[in-house]
C-alpha cells in the first residue's frame, strides 16, 4: 500500500526595517532577515507571529509571508 502525501503549498517568511512613510521599500535590502521556507500557512503564519512580537518595538519593523505556491503555479 502507498502512502499519499499532501500537496506541498511552501511559504516563504522574510522581514526587515522599512523606509519611513513607504509602503513596502526596505532601508537596506542586504539587511532582509530571511527567516525561512515553510510547508504550509499555518507553519509559517506560527513564525512570523514569533519574530512580529520580537520586533514590536520598533515601528519601522515588518515582516511578511509569501505564498510560494501561487506564485510557481498561479492557475492552480
Amino acid at each position: 500500500m502507498t502512502k499519499t502525501s499532501a500537496k506541498q503549498l511552501p511559504h516563504l517568511v522574510f522581514g526587515g526595517e522599512l523606509r519611513p512613510g513607504s509602503d513596502v521599500e526596505f532601508k537596506d535590502l542586504n539587511a532582509v532577515d530571511l527567516v525561512g521556507l515553510y510547508p504550509d500557512y499555518a507553519s509559517a503564519l506560527q513564525v512570523w507571529k514569533q519574530k512580529a512580537q520580537q520586533t514590536v518595538d520598533n515601528a519601522e519593523m515588518r515582516y511578511f509571508v509569501v505564498h510560494l505556491h501561487r506564485l510557481l503555479s498561479p492557475e492552480a
